[in-house]
């Protein structure tokens, strides 16, 4: 895997590529037919939340925390209200959490100021909140709102190179790849299919490839 700023633009995929990604994705769909996001949340501002806590976090330490987290801040304005110091200590186990309590409060206040404190459905809005990035809008458009989006995490970015989908570390050149390999329709479920096995299968540090349905298609698997 290359992992340099000199990364080549991508080109568009031609027939045998795109033959190649569907062929992985319909196994990945039948080995994962109940595939979700990881994510605990019963709101679009819930999972908004604890999508910019799982930076750098598990999903499952991130449910965890949540768990008692919404009981204690139902809204916006409660994680305003809150002194930083005691959003830090709710939120400390799921890792830079001075900088995560920092982003919440500002992203709450520009939901409260500019949206009424509702989350936007809306892909560029969302990106412009305080502490959202790529990964994060994808998360809630897609998962909250219905919106075609890949988010492209840990799991996404290490498996697309070892499918041999692309050969870059840059996750939107990644993310963007991904949108000319598969129809808007499984963009938000692609994640969730290459992030689930990723966490099932494909370890980061020793890939389980006798027991994986994808590797007569991955070319990582035959090296």
């Amino acid at each position: 895997m290359k992992n340099n700023k000199n990364d080549k633009q991508i080109n568009a995929p031609g027939i045998k590529e795109i033959k190649h990604a569907q062929k992985v994705l319909s196994l990945l769909k039948k080995e994962y037919p109940e595939v979700k996001c990881a994510l605990n949340f019963i709101s679009p501002f819930q999972l908004l939340i604890a999508s910019i806590l799982s930076a750098q976090c598990t999903d499952e330490r991130v449910n965890i925390v949540t768990k008692t987290l919404f009981n204690k801040y139902k809204t916006p304005q409660d994680f305003i209200s809150v002194p930083g110091e005691e959003l830090e200590k709710d939120i400390y186990s799921t890792g830079f959490y001075k900088q995560k309590a920092k982003s919440i409060k500002e992203c709450c206040k520009v939901l409260i100021s500019q949206y009424n404190s509702v989350v936007p459905e809306d892909f560029e809005a969302l990106y412009k909140l305080p502490g959202v990035g790529r990964k994060t809008a994808s998360v809630v458009a897609g998962n909250a709102f219905g919106i075609p989006a890949i988010a492209v995490d840990t799991h996404v970015k290490r498996l697309s190179n070892l499918l041999g989908f692309i050969d870059s570390a840059d996750p939107e050149k990644i993310e963007y790849k991904l949108k000319e390999l598969f129809v808007p329709e499984d963009w938000v479920n692609l994640s969730h299919y290459l992030a689930t096995h990723g966490r099932n299968i494909c370890f980061a540090r020793k890939p389980n490839c006798p027991d994986c349905v994808i590797s007569d298609f991955c070319p990582s698997s035959q090296a």
